[in-house]
Parts: structure tokens; C-alpha cells; sequence
């Protein structure tokens, strides 16, 4: 089961919420939001977050990356006398809940230090739940029906996570029944793509072509090709 936002310790970076909070960037007809209080939380926050984009450019600037576990703790040792602990933690709520910084998670972008080194891997389960809100807050603004992509992407994040369909399934399920469908849906995706997968397998196996010349065969781009033969043995070396 994914953690929720309760369950995650104050120092760590809130990367995928269950429940988004209230930004510029989140829909004002979402339930249980207080707009006002949102845009004050956010403006009061400023003067912080300038900091930070101002001391760390590679992680707060233009471009934002996940950030490490801990990452709250070490901002107050290393920068004493410059951030307030309550106002830094403000801050860091703001930064992490924002659309920019659940894209990076989304994109399943590894976790930076201070120094902006890639330092550990980004959660499976915080991927998911970053894409979940990313797509709930983009078709809420877009008004059509993203679904077909949303399972598209949830299905990429679980090749990339490198776990069975089971063990995914397990990991990243919710009390959402909604979110459960969705996700059951891209699994099922998944699996198909694995088939054809397998089956690109086999019949590149049985011709004896280069993939150059597979591809061309079949009328298919060599990146294709390969892309399908690595996923297919994937499953097979499992």
C-alpha cells in the first residue's frame, strides 16, 4: 500500500500526495480546498523559496529535481542562520505539492542532494502517486478525458520500476477504487505490450536477421525492434 501524507515524516519532502494542496496550479472546484488560504500560504512562503532557488539553482531554480530524504534537516544545518524552521518547512510543502516539482517525481527522476548528485532512486509507489495527480490536476484544467494516457504513462512506470505486474500491483494500490481501476487497466496494457513483446521475440529469433534488417522486413523502425526485444527479455531473465 502507498504511504499517505500523515504517514510521512516531517523531514522528508512530500514528492506525491494523495490529496494535493492548494496552489496556483490546482483547480479552485476541487473539494475541501480554501483557495485564499492556499495563494497566502504560498505568497508567504516566497521570500523562502527565493532563498533556496537563489543557494541551489539545480534544485530549486529553473528546473526542479526530486529531492532527497532529508534534504529539511540538512537545509537547517547547513543554513542556520538564514532559514526559520517552521518557514522552511512552509516552504518545502509548497515546493514539493507544486505541479512543476510532481512532474520531476512523476518522470521517476532520481532523488539529488544539496549538491545536485543523484543520490537514490525515486519510490515506484511515488512515481504512481505523483502521476495520479499530475493527470488529476491537468484534466481538471483541460476539461477532456486523459485517461488513455494516464494509463499509458503508469504503464512506462512500471517497466521502469522493474517489478512483476504483481508486486507493482501490491505496492501501489489504494483505498482509491477509481485509481485501482485505472491502474488494473494499465497493467492490463502492460501485459499485452509484453505479448507482443515475446512474439516480436520470437519471430526476430526465428529469421535470422540482423535488427536492421528485421525492422526493414517488416516495415518497422530498428528502435522499435530492439526496444521490443529488451523489454521481452526482461521477462524472460525475471
Amino acid at each position: 500500500m502507498t504511504e499517505t501524507l500523515a504517514e510521512t515524516p516531517v523531514d522528508m519532502p512530500v514528492d506525491a500526495p494523495q490529496v494535493a494542496a492548494a496552489t496556483e496550479e490546482t483547480p479552485a472546484a476541487a473539494p475541501a480546498r480554501k483557495p485564499a488560504g492556499g495563494a497566502a500560504r504560498i505568497q508567504g512562503s516566497m521570500p523562502t523559496l527565493e532563498k533556496l532557488a537563489q543557494l541551489y539553482p539545480a534544485l530549486f531554480g529553473a528546473v526542479f529535481l526530486p529531492l532527497k530524504r532529508g534534504i529539511f534537516q540538512e537545509l537547517l544545518s547547513a543554513h542556520p542562520e538564514q532559514f526559520e524552521r517552521d518557514a522552511l518547512k512552509a516552504a518545502l510543502s509548497v515546493h514539493t505539492r507544486s505541479t512543476r516539482y510532481l512532474n520531476a517525481v512523476a518522470s521517476g527522476l532520481a532523488r539529488h542532494d544539496l549538491q545536485g548528485a543523484a543520490v537514490e532512486p525515486m519510490a515506484p509507489e511515488h512515481v504512481y502517486q505523483s502521476l495520479l495527480e499530475v493527470f488529476r490536476r491537468r484534466q481538471a484544467k483541460a476539461g477532456e478525458d486523459l485517461s488513455a494516457k494516464l494509463r499509458q504513462r503508469i504503464a512506462q512506470a512500471f517497466v521502469a520500476s522493474g517489478l512483476s505486474r504483481d508486486a507493482y500491483t501490491e505496492l501501489v494500490q489504494s483505498k482509491d477504487e477509481a485509481a485501482n481501476a485505472t491502474l488494473e487497466q494499465a497493467m492490463a496494457d502492460a501485459a499485452e505490450s509484453d505479448a507482443k513483446a515475446e512474439a516480436t521475440r520470437r519471430a526476430f529469433e526465428a529469421s535470422g536477421q540482423t535488427v536492421e534488417a528485421f525492422a526493414d522486413m517488416y516495415g518497422l523502425h530498428p528502435k522499435a525492434v530492439a526496444d521490443a526485444l529488451s523489454r521481452a527479455t526482461r521477462w524472460t531473465q525475471a
